[in-house]
């Protein structure tokens, strides 16, 4: 083995402590308290973390050409599915929201992911998520640490999962692009308030979960802003 190959498999390796982070998840989810819940949340940012990163790693290391016979992508999607979309659902199911007879609009995000992530064209040639991106762990967040009613909780479900159907631009920012240096910055600060949000820190769990509703606020209308730009440019039929 060269040591190029000994890095395109770390980098591989990277990614895959994703799938570590979701055995986590699971465990924590089975305690079923709102420590373990907490928790839960925890591996889930760090996982988000690692998916964000990855690539640039798997782009340095040129993994595809040195490992053509390992699919790093089906690697990621696999993980990704688990972390952004069934598990965050699984704990929404276990935590109650919503409760009772409602609870079965948890599978429309779980059909409507599944359809996302068998998109051939989910991630544009040009650097965009075609469709509602299936971020239902940011979603699960907010949703418990805001104690939503249930039935704010269903529209957001139903409205994000038909989303996922619409073929509408959103931003991947770590893939470079409009706004990337935005985002990126405003992710960080993002991650550093959900910390606190999470951990309840001074007592103000609330508050810190308000003010980091603004990024993703952010995103939305940056993505709302993609969108319509390429709407204007895109050539008119038959030119």
């Amino acid at each position: 083995m060269t040591g190029r190959q000994l890095l395109a498999w770390m980098v591989h390796l990277y990614t895959a402590l994703g799938l570590v982070c979701a055995a986590g998840i699971v465990i924590f989810i089975v305690r079923g308290d709102d420590v373990a819940f907490r928790l839960a949340f925890g591996l889930m940012i760090l996982a988000t973390v690692i998916d964000a990163t990855d690539g640039a790693l798997a782009r340095a290391a040129h993994v595809k050409q040195v490992l053509p016979q390992f699919d790093g992508s089906a690697l990621d999607n696999l993980i990704d599915f688990h972390t952004y979309t069934s598990l965050p659902l699984l704990l929404l199911w276990r935590a109650g929201l919503p409760a009772g007879p409602l609870a079965w609009v948890l599978l429309l995000p779980l059909l409507a992911s599944a359809y996302g992530f068998s998109q051939v064209n989910a991630k544009t040639d040009d650097g965009f998520f075609l469709g509602f991106p299936s971020y239902w762990n940011i979603v699960a967040l907010y949703v418990y640490v805001l104690r939503m009613p249930a039935w704010l909780v269903v529209a957001i479900v139903v409205v994000l999962s038909v989303l996922t159907f619409v073929p509408t631009h959103y931003l991947y920012a770590s893939r470079g692009g409009p706004f990337a240096r935005v985002i990126n910055w405003g992710a960080a600060v993002w991650f550093v308030l959900l910390v606190l949000m999470l951990t309840g820190a001074a007592g103000h769990e609330r508050e810190f979960a308000l003010l980091s509703l603004g990024y993703p606020a952010l995103y939305l209308v940056l993505s709302a802003v993609v969108t319509r730009r390429n709407r204007r440019t895109r050539p008119a039929p038959g030119r």
